[in-house]
Formats: C-alpha cells, structure tokens, sequence
C-alpha cells in the first residue's frame, strides 16, 4: 500500500561569506554532485531548486545571508540514508567553514500528505514553530521526531544516532 504522507525537511545556514566568495567555493563546487546523489537515492521525492538546479538563490529570511535547502522524503529512514550517506557527511563535516554556528534550530521535519511539495512560506512556519514550542506533530527534529499521521501511536521517537556535536 502506497504512502499516504511524506517527510519534508528544511534547513538553513547563514553563510559566512556571499555564495560567490572565494570562501564558499568548495561547497558550491559539492552542490551538483551532492544534489544529483540525493535526487537519485532510495526515498527521494523531491527538492527546492532554481533553474540553475539549487536553491542557492532563493531567499526567505529578511537576512539575504540565510540559505535555504528543502526535500520531501518517502520516509525519515529514507533522508537518515542520504544523510548518513558518505558524500553527504564528507561536506557536511566541513559545514562550520561555510556557515555560522547557529543558536536556534534550523533543521525542521515535518508530514506532508503523498504528492505535496511544500513552499518557502509553509517551510518558514514549521521552522519558527520548532523554534517556538519545541518539537510538536506539527514540526520535529531528525532526533525527537513522530510518526505520520495515519500511523498510531503519535508518541515521539527519540534517536540518538543523531545527537552529534554542533
């Protein structure tokens, strides 16, 4: 039986310098790579992007430093596999040369129902929702997330395989 509810993720990053910076090179470098390895992975469904294939130019904050990234994913094992994936990890590990530590959350999860593509605006509410109240039904953390909707049981999930140091 098919899905009735995917997972779609946002994360944001203030970038330590302009996406054209001699500074930012290496990560832009890894975003054709690392996007075409996402688009082709197991539970891949679907992410922001441009023309130009990314969401390098697409502003949402009042801050233009603030980036962007948003996915939808059959699943969290799904987005959990690509993230843990080894090119994935390889850049992520580079992540505090590129973007600036940030205090508040900037990674929101949340259900959406199967073929929903969810805009920037509805990204923005989940994510000042997680920075508001927490982790909810509404918007969760890869760490203490929940089930979909139509499963039963909607208790957390705590998993700590993502509790790594900021």
């Amino acid at each position: 039986m098919p899905e009735s509810h995917h997972l779609a993720q946002v994360n944001v990053g203030r970038l330590r310098a302009p996406i054209d910076s001699p500074e930012l090179a290496d990560f832009v470098a890894a975003l054709d790579p690392v996007n075409a390895l996402a688009d082709a992975s197991p539970g891949f469904i679907w992410r922001l992007q441009t023309d130009d294939g990314d969401a390098t130019a697409i502003r949402v904050f009042d801050d233009e430093m603030i980036a962007i990234n948003m996915s939808v994913w059959e699943s969290l094992e799904a987005l959990s596999d690509f993230v843990f994936g080894p090119a994935h990890v390889s850049i992520m590990r580079r992540r505090r040369e590129f973007f600036e530590r940030m205090e508040e959350a900037y990674l929101a999860l949340w259900w959406v129902p199967a073929g929903h593509e969810p805009d920037t605006a509805e990204a923005k509410e989940r994510l000042e929702a997680l920075r508001r109240d927490g982790p909810t039904p509404f918007a969760f953390t890869v760490r203490h997330s929940f089930p979909p909707p139509d499963r039963p049981g909607g208790e957390p999930i705590v998993d700590d395989r993502w509790a790594c140091p900021a």
